[in-house]
């Protein structure tokens, strides 16, 4: 586990380099106000937009997350033990004001830009907060 990254993942490079390619500029790593060793992946700070890139495997993605066999009861906690991190950390940012974008590995980058995209224009039209999550079932 001490070899997977935490930050900087293909898929998370091939986002920002899709969105900076549009014009977009963002923070990388932007920690999580008062969540220690939390950070946003891709932080649209004046949106207030936290965007993350989701692996598969490590948060549960229900189409590609796989349960390894191999000390099954240990990993069965350690997954749920990461959804509740991001179902925590989600509720945080959107209390003091955030929207919160997940992508799963899995998506193109175009299609999550389409989605940055739209969470974006929703956050400069409305003042409400809401939570930007649809393809996420949790």
């Amino acid at each position: 586990m001490s070899d997977a990254r935490r930050r900087d993942t293909a898929p998370e490079i091939a986002l920002r380099s899709v969105l900076h390619h549009a014009g977009l500029r963002y923070r990388v790593a932007w920690p999580v106000p008062g969540q220690r060793r939390r950070t946003i992946d891709i932080a649209f700070t004046r949106a207030r937009l936290a965007v993350f890139v989701d692996g598969c495997f490590w948060h549960g993605c229900p189409d590609h997350g796989v349960r390894p066999r191999a000390n099954s009861d240990w990993w069965r906690e350690k997954l749920a033990a990461n959804a509740a991190r991001d179902r925590d950390t989600d509720r945080v940012l959107t209390k003091m004001g955030w929207r919160v974008l997940r992508v799963w590995e899995h998506e193109t980058p175009d299609d999550a830009l389409v989605r940055v995209r739209a969470a974006l224009a929703a956050s400069t039209t409305s003042g409400v907060v809401a939570r930007v999550d649809a393809d996420r079932d949790r």
